[in-house]
């Protein structure tokens, strides 16, 4: 059997959306397939989510993700939109839920740290539910 596919999208994918990638990644392939994307790129992704994501996981991010179109990645099961305070984009899915967070990009550690437990949080709660068969 295969595994699901899951794009997180915000509109950049610089930010928290690499974040939830790579945290898929690490902490949920067993369940399922991490992709990021948005509908906008920027040229790397953000320093501070870089810098914490290795100081907290051990994560390098600049060796394994980079920002990407919604066009560059598979065709996905589940989508999850990280709160993009406009229209987030869309993307053809069995599933979609929005998590509704705050882009913590430009500010201090503490909303840097909060948001990338809130992401672990979320991401560890989407693979119970999969691994229950809540969703799909």
């Amino acid at each position: 059997m295969c595994k699901l596919k899951v794009a997180f999208v915000c509109v950049h994918n610089a930010c928290r959306s690499q974040i939830a990638e790579a945290l898929g990644k690490h902490l949920a392939s067993d369940v399922f397939e991490s992709f990021s994307a948005g509908t906008k790129t920027k040229p790397q992704i953000d320093a501070d989510a870089v810098y914490w994501m290795e100081r907290i996981y051990g994560i390098d991010m600049t060796k394994t993700q980079y920002s990407k179109l919604l066009s560059d990645i598979p065709a996905v099961d589940i989508v999850i939109t990280m709160g993009c305070n406009v229209t987030c984009p869309a993307l053809p899915c069995r599933y979609r839920e929005d998590w509704g967070l705050e882009d913590p990009t430009g500010q201090s550690e503490e909303v840097f740290r909060r948001t990338i437990h809130l992401v672990e949080e979320k991401v560890l709660d989407l693979k119970k539910r999969l691994q229950k068969g809540l969703l799909l």
